[in-house]
């Protein structure tokens, strides 16, 4: 088995707990394979950076991070790696189709969160976030993107389980291959571009470290982080995940209430 050389982890549901937060006992084991074993540790999640830099702070790492699902990437110094977006007639699209099932749509460009009204949904997303919203109207969003020539890097959805399954099988149905489109959760949609994926973003740090991917360990627990458990040289399943996501891993630990983190950086890194 090769030697890891750098640990991708996603973050709900992996690094942080059902509380969304960060055990002890996960930050001072990430705090030894970042300072003391030098091991890049890079946190890959569907958050806008925002969303993600406040963590890196708390853990004292210094490293680039993938955010919206492997959409934008930042390095250390904040320099963009690679950004993509949604094209605005698609983001249209699946708003006309939101509205109409009245789910909750947020949209998200670089560093900003953008709602239309400050709802329940939104409410609930700020408090796991610590993240406040632009509100703001879509149409306008819209029409000045088009003119950019420009567009959301995700799309989130919240509603209820049976609207979230309605919504997602009518953006299948017309955007299967323009749209990474799936459910983080029953009442989560999530909406990300087509060429785009955690993977692709671990691609551009390889090459930034000059790492094989037989040296990366990677560590999620929800359907986004299939593809890069899979590509891993060792790709773990959180204990809490689905069975699918399971099926993939080489290795599954314990959950994210019982630092599963911490036991799979025991047994793959630090042994």
């Amino acid at each position: 088995m090769n030697k890891i050389k750098m640990i991708c982890l996603d973050i709900d549901g992996t690094l942080l707990n059902s509380q969304h937060k960060i055990s002890q006992r996960t930050n001072d084991i990430i705090r030894i394979v970042a300072s003391v074993k030098q091991i890049p540790v890079i946190l890959v999640s569907a958050r806008m950076p925002k969303g993600i830099l406040f963590l890196q702070k708390e853990l004292n790492i210094n490293e680039p991070i993938i955010c919206y699902s492997g959409a934008l990437v930042i390095d250390e110094k904040a320099n963009i790696l690679s950004n993509n977006g949604i094209a605005t007639s698609d983001a249209l699209q699946a708003y006309s189709f939101a509205k109409e099932l009245n789910v909750h749509m947020s949209l998200y460009k670089d560093d900003e969160w953008y709602i239309e009204k400050l709802d329940d949904w939104a409410k609930q997303e700020s408090e796991i976030t610590n993240i406040l919203p632009n509100i703001t109207r879509f149409t306008d969003l819209f029409n000045g993107w088009e003119c950019e020539n420009s567009g959301p890097n995700k799309i989130l959805c919240m509603g209820k389980p049976n609207d979230i399954k309605l919504l997602d099988a009518k953006i299948k149905s017309v955007h299967s291959n323009d749209l990474n489109v799936y459910p983080s959760k029953p009442t989560y949609l999530e909406i990300m571009p087509n060429n785009v994926s955690k993977t692709s973003a671990i691609e551009i740090l390889m090459r930034k470290f000059n790492i094989q991917k037989s040296e990366i360990m990677a560590v999620g627990d929800n359907y986004n982080d299939i593809d890069m458990i899979e590509f891993a040289g060792i790709g773990v399943a959180m204990g809490n995940a689905p069975d699918k996501v399971k099926q993939y891993a080489d290795y599954v630990t314990l959950s994210n209430d019982n630092d599963g983190v911490v036991e799979a950086i025991k047994k793959f890194v630090i042994s």
